[in-house]
């Protein structure tokens, strides 16, 4: 029986491990942290959970192809909460939009805020219309090509907006709630494909997005449990610190201990930039590979996290707000006029009964967070939460002295917690295109035979979905280079 030494207990590490078990092979996960899950994390503090990582779980509806995946990850079937919008937004005149999930009710609560654009409104319920009824993402990254080329009637009719950004698709709107919100729809990016927004509102109208109750660290569990029911090892609290070669096949990994586990075959699913650079060294790496790898893209980074436990009744807020700011003010470094968070009062297993958690997330430089001293960190983390408390008051009215516990996350905690390369995004600099949801992207390195990459590197994509197929790839490509068939059982 052929071994596989997995490293990183991510998604795409444990998904790997899962169909790796499936298939024959005799797999063992080193994790460096004491979790399984990677970035799909969450953490009790005083009974309050904060989660880190799943804003909208795609692949929650039976019969769709993500679906499919997570059933045989062990991710799903468990207790799911809908939630009645994707977003919501505020201005500091108490002016409310939200975007329902239902077409219907999303369709007249526009038309009551904004009739003066009752035509531009009517078109975009249909383009969301347009998508219904469509597995987009599954289609796209695990319909190969038949997959796509069903998809391609819908993609055609809306085809001017995929090439339509919603931060110039707000501009035509009259309203002026409505131009600030729709430029920040999707996770306040409005450099964000509008098609793409359509393509994922419409998956939330067919019930295809919900909430695992208990959180991401929950749900994480379940997966890392079905690995192990499949008789993989999961070893946690084991950091590799180099990959091991000979003639140029990884046969190995040396860990911080000092001991050395040898396998068949290496997968990393670790930070892409550590992994060729640390890990191998950097004796892998063509030109095309060293420009992926560059930092530069970095230097802002989507992983600063402010979270309270407040002494509040949350279940009737939404599940995700953002605050549309009268002027712009300076948060870690970075100048903003909105801030987004995510409120889980939907989900009472994640706080004392009748309190709520909020999580407020930023934007900022990695740069920022580059102290002289301990103590010069732990300020700029005290002062960021209490400007954030200070925007928040404006909304939740006498939050400030409802706050019972307080946590910060920034992008040095992401590096730390994870190994990564400056914090949360650890993606490559190359362009995410079809070519990858078709399976053509690269997972091995040139001259290394017995080694493949699994996560984010490869998918260029932070989508959890993503890069648990990328683990079940790998395992895909490994079978088919050893003449086996590849099986789910």
């Amino acid at each position: 029986m052929k071994s596989i030494l997995i490293i990183g207990a991510g998604m795409g590490g444990l998904a790997a491990g899962i169909y790796g078990q499936m298939n024959g092979y005799q797999t063992q996960i080193e994790e460096m942290h004491i979790s399984p899950g990677g970035q799909c994390a969450s953490w009790q503090r005083k009974g309050y959970t904060f989660d880190a990582c799943i804003h909208h779980l795609m692949g929650c509806k039976e019969g769709s192809k993500l679906n499919k995946l997570w059933r045989e990850l062990g991710g799903l079937p468990r207790e799911m909460i809908s939630q009645k919008e994707s977003v919501a937004f505020t201005d500091l005149k108490g002016n409310l939009f939200y975007d329902y999930n239902d077409l219907g009710q999303l369709r007249e609560h526009m038309l009551d805020i904004a009739p003066e654009d009752k035509n531009e409104i009517e078109k975009y319920i249909k383009g969301i219309r347009s998508f219904v009824g469509e597995d987009m993402m599954g289609s796209m990254m695990m319909g190969g090509k038949r997959g796509m080329i069903g998809l391609m009637p819908t993609m055609l009719r809306n085809l001017k907006y995929m090439n339509l950004t919603l931060g110039d698709y707000a501009k035509r709107f009259k309203n002026p709630l409505l131009r600030r919100a729709i430029a920040l729809l999707e996770y306040s990016i409005p450099e964000l494909p509008t098609g793409m927004h359509f393509a994922k509102h419409a998956a939330g109208a067919a019930g295809d997005i919900l909430w695992p109750v208990g959180g991401s660290g929950q749900f994480a569990k379940s997966i890392a449990g079905k690995y192990q029911a499949l008789g993989g090892k999961l070893n946690l609290g084991h950091k590799v610190t180099k990959i091991l070669t000979e003639s140029d096949k990884a046969i190995g990994v040396l860990l911080e201990d000092g001991s050395k586990h040898y396998a068949d075959i290496i997968i990393s699913n670790a930070d892409g930039r550590k992994t060729i650079y640390d890990l191998l060294e950097g004796n892998y790496a063509d030109n095309e590979i060293a420009g992926w790898a560059k930092e530069g893209a970095a230097e802002t980074n989507w992983g600063t996290m402010v979270y309270l436990g407040v002494n509040r009744d949350l279940s009737h807020e939404p599940s995700a707000l953002v605050m549309l700011l009268d002027e712009p003010v300076t948060l870690a470094g970075k100048t903003v006029d909105s801030l987004e968070m995510q409120i889980y009062g939907f989900d009472p297993s994640l706080a004392p009964n009748g309190k709520g958690v909020i999580k407020v997330e930023m934007i900022t430089p990695f740069s920022y967070w580059e102290c002289g001293t301990d103590e010069e960190y732990k300020d700029k983390k005290r002062l960021v939460a209490d400007q954030a408390i200070t925007i928040l008051e404006k909304y939740f009215e006498g939050i400030a002295n409802q706050v019972e516990v307080l946590d910060v996350v920034t992008i040095k905690t992401w590096e730390r917690f994870m190994g990564g390369t400056r914090g949360f995004a650890n993606a490559p600099n190359k362009p995410f295109n079809l070519g990858t949801m078709l399976k053509a992207a690269k997972n091995t390195l040139p001259g290394l035979d017995g080694f493949y990459l699994a996560g984010i590197w490869v998918t260029s994509t932070g989508a959890l979905f993503a890069n648990a197929l990328s683990g079940k790839n790998v395992i895909k490509d490994i079978c088919k280079r050893d003449g086996r068939r590849f099986e789910v059982r």
